[in-house]
């Protein structure tokens, strides 16, 4: 039986807490827990842990400060990771090329923690997944290989992760946790442990499936919202008016929404309303909002392309072999994740066209780009190009002026902006955005 006092094993350091999955979710975890208890870390990627002990998070999210005098150590061991008692499965949780679930990291994860997996043993999970799959996909799993049983021999929980990437002010030691346990001594002891998290509260769900539903609207209701805000831009296009200045003034509206519209790829909203999505095919029901909102984002790629095809078209040059620069290919501004990339979709409609595409970023690793996507990153833009797009707003091009662009370009030529940080500063250069 679980005694109850886990929580006070591990500040005591009489007992180890484990990090499975040490990406964009768990490394930060990690480090907090690090300091005030004895954290293991643990992932498969052996090239990831070297650089971690060389205290370097290669996804540009922790400075190396931050690893100084932590109680963590880093390991692939299963060996190692037996030592744990308490373990937080963060891996991620991606779709498929049909767009369906794919629980295989995580049923990878829990199939490693099962193996290792003892009495008294705590298991909590922080990936996104749909309501359920705690409950009816991976304890089950645990149960299976460890020949323990769930809430008797070993207790869960879920706390959705709410970590933004290369956010510097929502963070994860100012934003709640939600805590959920299997049981109220399960959801006690787990929500003692997540004070050592976050500074911001907690958030005490009824049950381990309103956790989970919770995470996954808080990415589905942004994703509904942003393809509204693609689909008026659309409109607006075919207006002859700029999306930006119609979102300006009705800002000035206060309960008025402040979404923006854009490109909506890597591994959250782009991702999670397919689960949701999933389960509720499960329960013979078809979302119709939220499959609406997806294709609207899934198809906005190819959509920028084919407007910067028309715009090189009409300034009478052959878009056959034309010169194209895309400027940024991660995801989102100021992150190096290149995961789900939905610039990808836009040099592909390029290259059916027959232009020459080159890409650039100052955060991607072209090593990871190639490796993802067989695209080759350039060092520098290489012109004369007859069409420049920003696809992603990085600090680094915030400040760049027209002047710039035109030494780029040879002849009339065109700026497309995706996110308008741009707007009302281009006055030579055939300018565009959403």
């Amino acid at each position: 039986m679980c005694t109850g006092t886990i929580s006070q094993d591990l500040l005591s350091k009489r007992k180890k807490i484990a990090l499975v999955g040490l990406g964009y979710v768990g490394l930060p975890i990690a480090m907090e827990l690090a300091k005030h208890l004895s954290v293991i870390g643990f992932d498969i990627n052996e090239k990831r842990l070297e650089k971690l002990r060389q205290h370097i998070d290669t996804s540009g999210e922790l400075a190396s400060d931050v690893f100084e005098g932590k109680d963590i150590r880093f390991t692939s061991s299963e060996k190692e990771l037996a030592e744990a008692s308490f373990y937080i499965i963060a891996v991620p949780t991606p779709i498929d090329q049909h767009n369906e679930p794919d629980l295989s990291p995580l049923l990878s994860a829990t199939r490693t923690v099962a193996r290792v997996l003892k009495k008294g043993d705590y298991v909590v999970y922080e990936s996104t997944v749909y309501p359920g799959c705690t409950e009816e996909d991976c304890v089950p799993l645990l149960e299976q290989l460890s020949g323990l049983h769930a809430g008797v021999d070993f207790k869960y929980g879920y706390s959705p992760e709410r970590i933004n990437p290369g956010d510097k002010i929502h963070t994860l030691q100012n934003t709640v946790k939600i805590v959920s346990g299997c049981d109220e001594e399960a959801t006690r002891e787990i929500r003692e442990v997540y004070q050592w998290v976050t500074q911001a509260g907690l958030h005490i769900a009824p049950n381990i499936k309103v956790a989970e539903a919770a995470k996954i609207i808080e990415n589905t209701q942004r994703d509904v919202n942003i393809a509204l805000m693609n689909e008026l831009s659309i409109i607006f296009d075919r207006m002859g008016i700029n999306t930006y200045d119609v979102l300006e003034a009705a800002g000035t509206k206060w309960n008025f929404l402040h979404f923006s519209p854009g490109l909506v790829g890597g591994h959250c909203i782009g991702v999670d309303p397919y689960y949701l999505v999933h389960k509720a095919k499960e329960l013979q029901y078809h979302p119709k909002m939220i499959n609406s909102g997806r294709f609207v984002n899934d198809s906005m790629g190819r959509y920028i392309g084919k407007k910067i095809v028309k715009k090189v078209i009409s300034l009478g040059k052959n878009i056959l072999r034309a010169r194209v620069l895309i400027m940024g290919i991660t995801f989102k501004e100021n992150v190096s994740d290149i995961r789900n990339s939905k610039v990808v979709d836009m040099i592909h409609e390029f290259e059916d066209f027959g232009a020459l595409v080159d890409v650039v970023d100052p955060l991607a690793s072209a090593e990871e780009v190639w490796h993802a996507y067989h695209i080759r990153l350039s060092e520098q833009p290489e012109g004369p190009y007859d069409a420049i797009v920003v696809a992603v707003p990085h600090k680094d091009y915030i400040t760049l002026d027209e002047s710039y662009f035109l030494s780029l370009v040879k002849g009339p030529a065109v700026l497309g902006d995706v996110k308008g940080i741009y707007r009302h500063r281009i006055q030579t250069l055939e300018y565009w955005s959403l």
